[in-house]
């Protein structure tokens, strides 16, 4: 409460009132230690912009249609403040219900919609000049190797990540264009072996022509 008071340069007693509203409301919560951390209620607000943005409405009908035919998740996702945010997920028809949550943000380097926003529109994305992490022994982590991967992902117009974030977890994920603008990725994701089972390549092409529906949706062309 002290470190909030000085950091907003509020009174104790002023500090203590507000965050005690902020608790009342869910927006915060606090530990046994009485530190205080976000709460349910500061989610909810945040998923509530995420649902009003008009990508989430035009992708909605598309993301359940694809994973009840794949039995798969299928992702939204969007730059945001340097980052790719999940914006909608529907969970498929099978045993698998698979990361991440909406809200959370993937990493770029080892995900299929990060590589997306890598090749199309890097400008949206920040990489960041640390060393890239490895999140499993496939994840690309020589800039060489990525700059490679991003090429192949330019020329066959859809991205892959095969257990380079998540072990046991594969994604295919194509860009949705909007008057030829990147402005969403659409991914499905799946345990590895049932991704190569299918056929990358046939999934690869439903997801490509979902993620154009999309776009087709947004630009008011489709319905």
């Amino acid at each position: 409460m002290t470190a909030v008071g000085n950091a907003l340069d509020l009174p104790k007693s002023s500090a203590h009132r507000l965050l005690s509203t902020l608790t009342r409301r869910g927006l915060l919560e606090r530990d046994e230690r009485g530190q205080y951390f976000p709460g349910i209620g500061l989610v909810a607000l945040g998923l509530g912009v995420l649902q009003r943005e008009p990508v989430v409405a035009a992708a909605r009908p598309v993301l359940e249609f694809e994973a009840q035919r794949l039995g798969d998740t299928v992702f939204l996702t969007a730059a945001r403040a340097g980052g790719v945010v999940v914006l909608d997920k529907v969970e498929g028809t099978g045993f698998l219900r698979a990361a991440p949550q909406i809200g959370s943000t993937v990493p770029l380097h080892a995900t299929a919609v990060g590589k997306l926003y890598l090749t199309h529109v890097p400008k949206a994305v920040a990489l960041g000049e640390a060393p890239l992490e490895a999140f499993t022994p496939s994840t690309r982590t020589s800039p060489a190797i990525l700059a490679a991967e991003l090429e192949r992902v330019r020329r066959q117009g859809y991205a892959e990540n095969r257990d380079e974030w998540i072990p046991g977890l594969s994604a295919i994920a194509a860009p949705v264009l909007v008057a030829g603008r990147m402005v969403a990725a659409l991914a499905v994701a799946s345990a590895s072996p049932r991704l190569e089972a299918l056929r990358s390549s046939a999934i690869a092409g439903r997801i490509v022509e979902a993620a154009r529906r999309i776009g087709e949706r947004m630009e008011g062309r489709a319905t």
